[in-house]
């Protein structure tokens, strides 16, 4: 998933980045503080059959005060149009709104990125904002749309 540019071309640089050659540390270096503090959590997206990780979901950006938190979801590419990605996100929803305390969850994609878009339309999400200049480390600004559930 890592080297196929067609799923980092919507991301953040430092998703993208290869920063280490080591995978464990550039893990440990971009997630370890931010999972220790209980600012973000990723998970394995599994199929059952074949029986094989197909992608990753994160919850980041965790706001104790705020009750919020957001979603975010990458799928290697041989796994894309199978609905995958909406089925990840309404069990993020449903675990976050039934299992804990978090009343508000956002999140955010390139403007260009409208298969993510429909995955969360699909799931409820309302796009709050659209061509926000934010700083996704490339060269100039990233044009996202801003979610909200």
């Amino acid at each position: 998933m890592t080297g196929n540019p067609a799923v980092y071309r919507t991301l953040p640089t430092f998703l993208l980045k290869k920063q280490c050659a080591d995978a464990r540390q550039m893990l440990r270096q971009l997630y370890g503080a931010p999972i220790r503090n209980r600012e973000s959590l990723i998970l394995g997206i599994w199929l059952r059959q074949p029986n094989c990780l197909c992608g990753l979901a994160e919850f980041y950006g965790f706001k104790d005060a705020l009750h919020k938190t957001c979603v975010g979801y990458r799928l290697m590419e041989r796994f894309w149009g199978r609905g995958i990605a909406s089925e990840t996100v309404a069990l993020m929803v449903k675990y976050l709104l039934e299992q804990t305390d978090i009343e508000i969850v956002t999140a955010s994609t390139v403007v260009e990125n409208r298969v993510s878009a429909r995955v969360l339309e699909k799931n409820g999400f309302i796009r709050t904002a659209s061509g926000v200049a934010e700083d996704w480390g490339y060269s100039g600004p990233t044009l996202a749309d801003k979610w909200f559930l």
